[in-house]
Formats: C-alpha cells, structure tokens, sequence
C-alpha cells in the first residue's frame, strides 16, 4: 500500500479568518469548498492546508505545553527578519522562549498554532 499525503488539517475558531491570514502569508489560492466550517488552500500538488472549526477551541500555549500543539507547519523564506516583520503586520504573534532564533523563528498564527520560519538556504556554522 503506498499512501499520498492530500492535506492538513488545523482546528481553530473560524476557519475563514484563519485561511485568511494564510492565504495572506503564503500566497496560495483558497479551496473551492471554504465556507463557515471548513475552509483551506490549495498548494502544490493539489496539496490542502484546511482550517476545521472547533467549538470551543482553546489554543496550544506554547512553549509551556499547558495545552500541547498537535502539530505546526514550517515555512522556508528568503529573509527571516523581514518574514516576521511581515507576518505580525497580518496578525502573528512572537512567543516568548524563542529557541535557536540565528537557525529558524517560532511565530503563533492568530488561532495560536505556532508555526515555523526557516532560510530558504540552510546557514553554516
């Protein structure tokens, strides 16, 4: 049995505001189906990154763990600062702890996912 991934799925409070701020950050075009309750993006390889509403949706508070993440997604950019800059004009928010900023940069979505920036060109030390 050989399995292809068809997307991924984030619990939030509102599926539309949160797709978004995605669709903001990323570029991608919205998923034909978005609405109330679900919506997402299409990415490459018809790849979905689909946003489900959640009654009651408390978000993860990383980096204490109080409540757990369930899973982030990682972003590569050309331009770390500038990528921060940028997404916290669109609502993201910097949590505290930030571990190893000089490699990647921990960003909170505005449902409260962290999620990850990383050079598009790996650093050497």
């Amino acid at each position: 049995m050989q399995m292809r991934l068809t997307a991924v799925n984030l619990g939030c409070p509102d599926p539309l505001a949160l797709a978004a701020f995605y669709a903001k950050a990323t570029g991608l075009p919205p998923h034909e189906r978005s609405g109330a309750d679900f919506a997402g993006l299409v990415g490459e390889h018809g790849l979905v990154i689909g946003f489900q509403k959640v009654t009651g949706h408390r978000p993860p508070t990383w980096p204490d763990g109080e409540v757990p993440h369930r899973l982030h997604l990682d972003f590569a950019v050309d331009d770390l600062d500038g990528a921060v800059a940028e997404l916290t004009a669109l609502g993201a928010s910097v949590p505290p702890g930030r571990p190893r900023p000089d490699l990647w940069r921990v960003l909170l979505d505005p449902a409260g996912h962290p999620f990850c920036l990383s050079p598009r060109t790996p650093r050497r030390a």
